[in-house]
């Protein structure tokens, strides 16, 4: 589904980030990724979802080669392909809940139909995730762990095939933290999504199937 060869990153202040790194990744794959602060994970999944462009390399999704896309082509890119969760939920504190999980669905050329079967399915995942309840509550009202949620249910609006979470456990307490990994999980097992992980927390790399280290700018 997707691959990444050669490819290269530097910045002025941090100097080379990323070295020749490659990585394949299948269709349905669970894949964590760890190393220590500063090693480049968050970087290599900006790349991944077209936020940074590599300084040289390859990159393509589904056997096209997305790595040249210009800015429409990539944000056509990630709102067709690619959902987001980070560690802060990033959530609009002037919209509700539900406005802001609705908000992908904005971002699409699409009839009404379609958009409200997407409303119909953003509300089962609220009922699967335990946010039904929060629809109409702002975020600033709610837990992080509910906030996380909602920030989840975001991401899968739009069905995308591949789901790129970077520390999305960071800052949640542990019981919350539990919660979060099972969701990955089921999504993967019952949406069939492609999850790429960055994280710290070894209790969440184990529930991925692979795991590769980030470190001198390559994967191992």
């Amino acid at each position: 589904m997707l691959s990444l060869r050669n490819i290269s990153k530097s910045f002025i202040q941090r100097g080379l980030v990323l070295d020749n790194l490659s990585l394949d990744v299948s269709a349905g794959d669970t894949l964590a990724i760890m190393g220590p602060s500063g090693s480049g994970k968050t970087t290599l999944m900006n790349i991944i979802g077209l936020l940074e462009k590599p300084d040289s390399g390859m990159i393509t999704f589904l056997g096209n080669d997305i790595r040249n896309y210009n800015d429409d082509e990539s944000a056509l890119y990630r709102s067709s392909n690619i959902g987001f969760v980070f560690q802060d939920h990033l959530l609009l504190p002037h919209l509700t809940v539900r406005e802001n999980i609705l908000l992908p669905i904005l971002a699409l050329k699409q009839s009404r139909a379609e958009a409200q079967m997407k409303e119909e399915e953003a509300f089962t995942l609220m009922r699967k995730t335990g946010i039904s309840e929060l629809s109409a509550k702002y975020p600033g009202t709610i837990s992080g762990g509910e906030a996380q949620r909602a920030a989840l249910v975001r991401a899968l609006v739009n069905k995308p095939s591949i789901l790129l979470a970077d520390e999305p456990t960071g800052s949640l307490d542990a019981d919350n933290a539990e919660i979060m990994g099972e969701l990955l999980s089921e999504m993967n097992s019952e949406l069939g999504i492609t999850l790429i992980l960055a994280t710290h927390s070894d209790k969440l790399a184990g529930k991925m199937a692979r795991t590769m280290i980030l470190g001198h700018g390559k994967l191992i």
